[in-house]
């Protein structure tokens, strides 16, 4: 009887501590899906891109400037953050180099709220308002920060009212592409929207023409990049998706003369951008 009760309990105990172990591995699931689908600091580095932030009056949460003396544009970043009240921090040289993403911070990294996507309704509403026809870049399966930032930098160049990107399958806002940008993502909405199919034939339903860069299509020069127009750019090695190249109301193309096939994507984009703006003038 005696040894019944203790065999009971120990099976009991193991069931317990199974309980247990389920409990805390749960738990430990529960605190890495929030840590990665919630909202994470977001880094800043490099002179341009923390003084257009300031100027456009971002929230910093800390300033890092590297310890010693302050010569430059540092000292007009330094002394821009004081009057705005951001909390400034020397640190190493060493301290930075680890806090940097790119490796190129020039001696200050800005600590900031995670990077707010625009609403592209909010963005087309506001253009509307203004009495103006909308101008937009969508990007598809754009992988390289350095390409999305040097696009965002042309399509603030030529006054394009926001840039489109998935939400999977292209990079995001990173510091590579605030840096490529240099600042102009503080200027230019970037929207992130779920299905670009979906959102090309709702913009459609806006009459909005939608034009997709493809070497098949006529050329640049003849197309009608007029009114309201949204440029597809997909990615140098396989350009845009087959869905949405069929979404596309018509395809465009550069005209190449030399040996070479294909230009890089944010040259690409910005020789169309800025034909759609020759024509505005």
């Amino acid at each position: 009887m005696k040894k019944n009760r203790r065999d009971n309990k120990r099976v009991e105990k193991k069931r317990e501590e199974k309980r247990y172990v389920k409990r805390n591995e749960n738990h430990q699931v529960e605190d890495r899906t929030e840590e990665e689908e919630g909202p994470e600091d977001f880094i800043l580095e490099g002179r341009n891109a923390v003084t257009e932030a300031l100027n456009a009056e971002k929230t910093i949460h800390r300033l890092f400037i590297k310890s010693g003396e302050i010569e430059g544009s540092l000292r007009v970043i330094v002394a821009r953050a004081k009057e705005i009240g951001i909390p400034i921090v020397p640190v190493s040289r060493e301290k930075l180099d680890n806090m940097s993403e790119t490796g190129r911070h020039q001696g200050v990294v800005a600590l900031c709220p995670a990077y707010e996507y625009a609403d592209l309704g909010d963005v087309l509403r506001n253009v509307y308002n203004n009495g103006r026809k909308p101008f937009l870049i969508i990007l598809d399966k754009i992988y390289d920060p350095h390409n999305l930032g040097a696009i965002i930098r042309t399509a603030c160049a030529c006054g394009a009212d926001a840039v489109i990107i998935p939400r999977r399958r292209s990079v995001g806002i990173t510091a590579a592409a605030v840096r490529a940008s240099a600042g102009a993502v503080e200027h230019v909405p970037v929207c992130r929207v779920a299905n670009i199919a979906q959102t090309i034939d709702a913009l459609k339903k806006q009459n909005i023409w939608i034009a997709g860069a493809d070497a098949k299509g006529q050329s640049l020069y003849e197309a009608p990049l007029t009114g309201s127009i949204a440029l597809v750019i997909g990615n140098e090695s396989e350009g845009i998706s087959r869905l949405v190249s069929e979404k596309c109301d018509f395809l465009v193309s550069i005209p190449m003369v030399g040996r070479v096939e294909s230009l890089n994507a944010s040259v690409a984009a910005a020789v169309m951008m800025y034909e759609v703006l020759r024509r505005k003038h």
